[in-house]
């Protein structure tokens, strides 16, 4: 019989939040969420934005480098996506 095991370490940072800031924090997190969670969820929102525009500066990079990308993707833009499809008309019938 084999046995597994598992072992898992987590890092955990506490860090200092005084005066004011610590009153505005207070003041703008919702009441049934802790001043851990609502930091928790800010860091977290502010790293995928981090991300987001980095990712955005990538795909700008591979566009500059992809002219024919660039204009399929322009083409595509203009399109008249708001407008229904023509109806196709069904054989034999006029």
């Amino acid at each position: 019989m084999h046995q597994l095991s598992y072992s898992f370490s987590m890092k955990a940072t506490t860090i200092k939040v005084e005066n004011p800031l610590l009153d505005e924090l207070q003041a703008i997190k919702p009441t049934e969420q802790s001043l851990s969670a609502f930091i928790r969820d800010i860091l977290d929102g502010e790293i995928r934005r981090v991300k987001l525009i980095h990712a955005a500066d990538q795909y700008t990079d591979f566009l500059s480098k992809h002219p024919e990308e660039a204009e399929c993707l322009s083409r595509w833009e203009e399109a008249p996506l708001g407008d229904a499809p023509r109806q196709k008309k069904k054989k034999g019938t006029p």
